[in-house]
């Protein structure tokens, strides 16, 4: 039987042969940046998604034009990608050479469950990513508790499928506070036990707290990013040596945005980070936060692929009809060997979308049940005389009726603006109608226009064409 990396590589050998290949002497230190819209229109390249520059250690670089982007076309996963091997790892995907994209689940040396980030903006692909980490956690054994903060609607099939399923902030919290009070529980056991480390399986099973649009736990105004910022990192810190670990999946640019603490960082910086299509600002931020060594460069990931930027004369017709985004899974894994080789998850589910759950996704998790069981959600007890009590009340997770509802934190302009823009482009009249209609406080329009200047330099508003419509970067 073929395995899965060698029909990746065949994939590539056969459909995507190079074009032309270079190979560059560099500078000592390598390539610390370069533009590349000037190398393609040095090469004559008029799609830039043709042209793959990679840094190689020491003085070396290489410089490869494809017929069409080597990642244009992925294979579709397989339940064989997402067996863990003997090095902890699962197959999620295919660098542009061939070579094999592999994510750690778990380290069988020191036996430490992993830190994982998954960062993209919308329509990235962050989603399907997180399914073929879910699938394989249920076909390897491993506990999941899943907040799915998009209402249920980001890993819908999801549900039945972990052991522990919540969709709110507060039911986030809850989770998370069971899941290092369990941790710590553990910690306790094993220091009785003379043990130092996690043995998978013996007695406890390899477990993760995944949380989905983590962003919106941890951004500025949540008011639970604190206290949330303050158990991921308790998590990072003390669950992973007993076999908790932690996966977010989220679309800030930035850490400060996922809670802002320096612990947070460190935790990132030594675990799984793999970077889906961003932002134009990201690339500084990544760099700030220590996520990408100083100097180096990531070549953009385009929003589509194969599209020439080519001058029409004036009056010809231009048909944009077929133009979609289609690079979603393409990524950088920025804690692997190889940082800034770009890469792209296999195909997870169908293409078309489904009246329901995608039997695609279905089929990789299986029909069994999950394993482990779920967490009982730990809330703070109700204030009485104006203090709180120093007992831990406990609920369950069908209890979430009875509990204190926090109101919503209203959306920013920001938010709204590009809410309304996720459906498509819209002129500055009808942005204005939308916004006007979407629950939320009245604007001005001097307000919107300002607020998509700024949107337009943090790289999420497209630049101003033609069309005067208004667009997602």
């Amino acid at each position: 039987m073929t395995s899965p990396a060698a029909l990746a590589k065949q994939h590539v050998e056969e459909t995507q042969q190079v074009l032309r290949e270079y190979i560059l002497r560099t500078r000592p230190g390598g390539v610390k940046g370069y533009d590349h819209d000037a190398l393609c229109d040095l090469l004559e390249v008029d799609d830039p998604s043709r042209v793959i520059f990679e840094q190689g250690r020491g003085r070396q670089a290489v410089v490869r034009v494809f017929p069409v982007n080597p990642l244009a076309k992925m294979r579709a996963i397989t339940l064989e990608d997402l067996v863990m091997d003997e090095n902890g790892c699962i197959r999620i995907g295919s660098y542009y050479d061939g070579e094999p994209l592999r994510m750690r689940v778990h380290d069988p040396e020191t036996g430490n469950a992993q830190r994982i980030i998954i960062f993209g903006t919308t329509g990235a692909g962050k989603s399907r990513a997180l399914q073929a980490f879910l699938a394989a956690c249920k076909r390897n054994g491993i506990v999941v508790h899943l907040a799915d903060l998009k209402g249920g609607q980001s890993v819908p099939e999801a549900k039945g499928n972990v052991a522990t399923h919540v969709r709110t902030l507060n039911e986030a919290m809850g989770l998370l506070r069971a899941a290092v009070k369990k941790a710590e529980d553990r910690f306790n056991r094993y220091a009785d036990m003379g043990r130092s480390g996690f043995l998978i399986n013996n007695p406890d099973r390899l477990e993760y707290v995944v949380i989905d649009e983590a962003n919106r736990l941890l951004e500025k105004g949540s008011p639970f990013r604190a206290e949330a910022a303050r158990l991921i990192k308790e998590l990072g810190r003390t669950g992973r040596s007993v076999g908790i670990g932690i996966v977010l999946a989220a679309q800030a640019g930035h850490l400060d945005e996922l809670g802002g603490s320096d612990t947070l960082r460190a935790m990132l910086k030594e675990g799984e980070v793999i970077l889906l299509r961003w932002s134009s600002q990201m690339m500084a931020s990544l760099v700030g936060d220590g996520l990408l060594p100083s100097g180096e460069f990531l070549q953009p990931i385009p929003k589509i692929l194969g599209r020439a930027r080519r001058i029409q004369r004036w009056g010809t017709p231009v048909d944009r009809s077929a133009e979609k985004p289609n690079s979603q899974g393409m990524c950088y894994h920025l804690t692997s060997a190889r940082p800034t080789s770009m890469a792209r998850f296999f195909l997870i589910g169908s293409l078309a979308p489904h009246d329901g759950y995608d039997p695609e996704i279905r089929k990789l998790y299986g029909s069994n049940a999950p394993p482990g069981e779920a967490l009982r959600l730990i809330f703070p007890p109700p204030k009485e005389g104006g203090a709180d009590s120093d007992d831990d009340f406990e609920y369950d997770v069908d209890d979430e009726d009875d509990l204190e509802r926090l109101p919503e934190t209203p959306k920013t302009n920001t938010d709204r603006i590009l809410d309304a823009l996720a459906d498509g482009p819209l002129s500055e009249q009808d942005l204005l109608a939308t916004l006007d209609e979407d629950g939320g406080k009245e604007v001005k329009r001097g307000s919107i226009r300002t607020t998509i200047s700024n949107l337009r330099r943090e790289g999420k508003i497209a630049p101003k064409d033609a069309s005067g419509l208004i667009t997602l970067g």
